[in-house]
């Protein structure tokens, strides 16, 4: 859909105006640039037109744009499509921290994903980034004690998107899950800031204990796909676990682990590996 042919050139130039205004994440200056987007990929793909006018075109900011896409995605019978959109408009006006989070993980696939042609792509099409701003609505409700409707969104993401977050789990902003399907964050989990995952990963428990008992990814760590890390422990800062991986043990910061079960094998090359998306370490 979006090839480097005539929608191609548009973004190029629509793009080349916004570079000086480009941040790592300001809200305002985000949604300039999918604005920007919108219109040049909206002129030249007829059949999803409509879907951008009404969807993006007609918003007056990021958040806007995002309860109107995550409401027409997630509706259905448990979740009424007005009641669900004045609910997540109602959650984004009293936090404006759930706004920031969208920007900078919107930032974060601009910054992370290669194949990334437009910021309309993961802001319209992407589940990862669909599933991580549902969470956030999600959270928000479980914070203010609506454990009931935050359920609800939960289950609608995971049968919507494929990838399961508990609503209690904590997810820092700048997070980018690539791929998605089949991603699980379970309920006492920690993602910090600038993590990535990928696609099939799995931070769990070990069993049935209760309390604190789920994995804690600490900044700029990166998950490969199919890794699984189960327990109440730390992946360190700047760590990374390599695909198919089983985590059962602490990982120290700066660290490359990879096997079944896992054992350390070397030092990433970049300090921060899911900013680099750099898969290389030494030994």
């Amino acid at each position: 859909m979006f090839g480097r042919g005539r929608t191609g050139i548009l973004v190029e130039v629509v793009r080349m105006r916004l570079e000086r205004e480009r941040d790592d994440g300001s809200p305002q200056a985000l949604w300039a640039e999918v604005v920007a987007d919108a219109r040049a990929v909206a002129a030249a793909s007829p059949m999803v037109a409509g879907a951008i006018e009404r969807f993006v075109l007609n918003a007056d900011r990021l958040c806007s744009a995002l309860v109107a896409i995550l409401s027409a995605k997630l509706e259905g019978p448990f979740l009424p499509a007005i009641a669900l959109a004045e609910t997540l408009r109602e959650l984004s006006e009293r936090d404006p921290a759930i706004e920031h989070a969208a920007a900078r993980d919107l930032a974060a696939v601009r910054d992370r994903d290669p194949a990334l042609r437009t910021l309309l792509q993961p802001l319209m099409f992407f589940k990862g980034y669909h599933a991580l701003q549902t969470y956030r609505f999600a959270h928000a409700l479980w914070e203010r004690g609506a454990h009931g409707d935050a359920f609800a969104l939960q289950s609608r993401a995971s049968e919507a998107f494929g990838v399961d977050i508990h609503p209690s789990a904590r997810v820092g902003p700048g997070v980018f899950i690539d791929h998605a399907t089949g991603v699980v964050i379970g309920e006492t989990a920690v993602v910090e800031e600038n993590v990535s995952i990928l696609q099939g990963v799995t931070l769990g428990g070990t069993g049935k204990e209760c309390g604190d008992r789920h994995p804690k990814v600490r900044a700029g760590s990166l998950i490969g796909a199919g890794a699984v890390v189960l327990g109440n422990i730390e992946i360190g800062a700047g760590s990374l676990v390599a695909a198919g991986s089983v985590v059962l043990k602490p990982v120290a910061p700066h660290t490359t682990v990879a096997g079944v079960p896992a054992v350390v094998v070397g030092r990433p090359h970049a300090p921060q590996p899911a900013t680099e998306m750099v898969y290389d370490y030494s030994i």
